[in-house]
């Protein structure tokens, strides 16, 4: 690789990783052990660039189809771009990746014994988007995070050693909790990129037709919708939440902060009355570290 490309390629994995400071949660906090950081920030590395494939937010000039081998002529085309990145996991395990952000999974794969599932679970959730925009039932949607939500917790899980049936039971309901509540702070950002994730049997039975959901404000009916959904997701995350009990140490803390920023989500939606067409509503610091706190002593 020349100079120039190799200064290419530290850009856009650096442009990649930078968005971790903009995440709702936070992605490896300090207080984890080193080992611990470098492995979630692989991981997130990987989801955030498949996740930007997905959503047509690359960085411009075709760096990262460059290193994924596809013309920069053609970055943007999703799905191509989406067959290149999953030629490239299957590098991590057997060969070479191209991609930086690959490479620097590599390791995080061999010291955790990683296996490509979660990987690929991520990469045809994108997939998914680019060929399903609307969501006929709840079950369809819980389906969709099935592949685009839950494969991070497992990730996390066996990144620190932690991973048993019953911990990846609970961590599904946390993820798939998480999913659902972004969705809703995401209603319009959504709509603009033509997806709903709100099911629609749900949005008839609230009389919600779609042009309901591009309005600057909502509507009796939007709110009520949203409402019922937010309740949902708090349920599913109740149900996950003794997951944060059964670990220990700075585990522990991680866990109970991805919990309590659901919460504290689900409270700043209440708190807009469910009016999210505005723009996501957003939970101050102050109502998370409550929020961690409650979890942590196990009253939430």
């Amino acid at each position: 690789m020349t100079h120039a490309g190799t200064a290419r390629a530290v850009q856009a994995e650096r442009g990649t990783l930078d968005k971790a400071a903009d995440e709702n949660f936070p992605v490896a906090p300090f207080f984890l052990p080193r080992a611990w950081r470098d492995d979630l920030m692989a991981v997130y590395g990987f989801a955030r660039l498949v996740d930007d494939i997905g959503d047509g937010d690359l960085a411009p000039g075709g760096a990262d189809a460059r290193l994924l081998g596809v013309p920069p002529e053609a970055a943007e085309d999703r799905l191509l771009m989406l067959d290149a990145v999953e030629a490239d996991l299957r590098r991590v395990f057997d060969a070479t990746p191209r991609h930086p952000l690959l490479r620097r999974l590599r390791p995080t794969v061999r010291r955790a014994g990683l296996t490509p599932e979660p990987f690929l679970g991520l990469i045809a959730a994108n997939r998914q988007d680019q060929q399903v925009k609307r969501y006929e039932t709840y079950g369809d949607l819980l389906a969709y995070c099935e592949l685009s939500a839950n494969p991070v917790g497992r990730l996390v899980l066996s990144v620190t050693g932690t991973s048993t049936p019953e911990r990846v039971r609970r961590s599904d309901a946390v993820c798939t909790a998480l999913q659902i509540i972004e969705h809703l702070q995401d209603v319009a950002e959504d709509l603009g990129r033509d997806r709903v994730y709100l099911p629609a049997e749900d949005m008839r039975r609230f009389h919600v037709r779609e042009a309901d959901l591009a309005t600057p404000t909502a509507g009796a009916s939007v709110r009520a919708l949203v409402a019922y959904e937010a309740e949902r997701a708090l349920h599913l995350l109740n149900e996950g939440t003794p997951l944060v009990g059964s670990v220990h140490g700075r585990l522990k803390l991680l866990l109970a902060g991805f919990v309590a920023g659901g919460r504290a989500a689900v409270r700043a939606i209440a708190a807009a009355e469910y009016d999210v067409l505005p723009g996501p509503p957003k939970p101050g610091k102050l109502l998370l570290l409550r929020e961690v706190g409650v979890t942590l002593r196990g009253e939430g």
